[in-house]
């Protein structure tokens, strides 16, 4: 078996760990304490240049890499990097705060899947960042992690990890961070082009009867997104359930004059639910993909033996 084939099949391992155990907890995260380590390393360096964040990324990757080789299991960086197990379950928690209309919980909460301003949100808006998020955290949490593990192993699935946490932490279009975060959001932008539209590709695939609205929504909407890959992301679950996402948003006070994705209807709390089971039934056939690689790759071999 050639290592793609090890590394494909130890990759579907690592989704399916996910999905029943879930994320460790907090306490022993691995990604938690990188994103305390990394918290230390930008107070030494930070400087409103973008050779410190340079400076600052490569120091991550660094990590990443030697957290990788470490862990030496495909199956397990794959299963500690990805958290589409996680992603469900809150999603679904706020869905029924929301359904109950007990929003100050549900705005509390959505903390942990998006970063914009919550204190203002009604429980449409709400409902939108909830599946904004899956969609987001569709490629980021579920087909990304487990893509760079196929391709590179461990260190692969680790690497990237460090390089989404260290986007999230320092990425951000703000006046301490346009500089010292623009090599982290960068790396990012690459590390998620090519897993955005695997997602999508899946998303298309499994919803034929809307095929044609998800590639029009795709093609017309998300390269009006500031972000290349959530754009592709967004733009394809709002043309499978037919809704109408994004809108403008305030990050920190400040309103961003974001764009519509798609043109349905604005979202209710059980769309919610839709865009869950949708996620679920991408990362089932990202499983298939992986083990079918292996299987093709498993064929070859016997052939040539």
């Amino acid at each position: 078996m050639s290592r793609l084939g090890q590394t494909s099949l130890g990759a579907a391992a690592g989704l399916l760990i996910d999905r029943v155990v879930g994320e460790p907890p907090a306490s022993a995260h691995p990604i938690a304490e990188f994103g305390k380590a990394m918290k230390h390393i930008e107070q030494a360096l930070w400087a409103n240049r973008r050779l410190a964040g340079i400076a600052y990324a490569t120091i991550g990757v660094t990590i990443g890499a030697a957290g990788g080789w470490l862990m030496k299991s495909t199956a397990t960086a794959v299963a500690v990097t990805a958290a589409g197990h996680e992603l469900r379950q809150v999603a679904m928690q706020i869905r029924e705060m929301v359904v109950s209309r007990d929003l100050p919980a549900a705005r509390t909460e959505l903390r942990t899947l998006v970063g914009r301003d919550r204190s203002e949100l009604d429980a449409c808006n709400i409902t939108a960042a909830v599946i904004e998020s899956m969609a987001e955290n569709g490629v980021d949490a579920v087909i990304a992690p487990a893509f760079w593990g196929a391709v590179a192993g461990a260190p692969g699935a680790a690497i990237y990890r460090a390089i989404n946490t260290m986007d999230a932490m320092v990425g951000l279009r703000n006046e301490r961070y346009s500089n010292f975060g623009w090599a982290a959001a960068r790396l990012d932008d690459v590390a998620n082009y090519i897993p955005a539209r695997i997602f999508a590709t899946l998303v298309a695939m499994l919803n034929q009867q809307q095929g044609h609205q998800i590639i029009d929504t795709i093609r017309q909407d998300a390269s009006s997104h500031p972000s290349p890959n959530a754009g592709v992301s967004e733009a394809a679950v709002a043309g499978a359930l037919n809704l109408k996402l994004g809108g403008p948003l305030s990050y920190q006070g400040v309103i961003e004059e974001r764009p519509f994705l798609g043109s349905g209807s604005r979202p209710e709390p059980n769309d919610i639910e839709a865009a869950v089971r949708l996620i679920d039934r991408v990362e089932i056939a990202a499983v298939g993909v992986l083990v079918l690689i292996w299987f093709i790759d498993w064929l070859l071999n016997q052939g040539s033996s």
